[in-house]
């Protein structure tokens, strides 16, 4: 073994950020709907979490174009999954919350495709 090689730091998981056009509406969105208190905020980023465990960024940006799933003329970049006990219930509560339902859903029986305030699609899925 080589006295050149350099021992693996430790990674962990933190977060994930979003690009949009308002980070402070994206923020208010994902937070009531997990429940994730404001723990960073500026004009230009939000960030939701908690001590030691991951949490969600929204990143301002000026040209944001939202993407226009399932179209791939502007495709996605990532989406989230979440896991839920009730499907119509979840999916009542995140419309209330201004996620939107596009028409194409490919399997509504085990899990709902939404869309939120600033286009990206999201899951939630039957927790089995």
């Amino acid at each position: 073994m080589s006295n050149d090689v350099v021992s693996a730091p430790v990674f962990r998981y933190v977060a994930v950020t979003f690009d949009c056009p308002d980070p402070a509406e994206l923020a208010r969105f994902y937070g009531e709907a997990l429940g994730l208190p404001v723990v960073f905020s500026s004009d230009h980023f939000v960030f939701l979490g908690r001590e030691g465990e991951p949490g969600l960024g929204f990143n301002r940006l000026e040209d944001y174009r939202r993407p226009t799933w399932p179209d791939a003329a502007r495709e996605k970049r990532a989406h989230l999954e979440f896991g839920v006990d009730d499907l119509d219930s979840a999916e009542a509560r995140l419309a209330a919350l201004g996620a939107v339902k596009p028409a194409h859903q490919p399997a509504p029986d085990r899990w709902r495709v939404l869309l939120d305030p600033a286009g990206h699609p999201f899951c939630v899925s039957l927790l089995v």
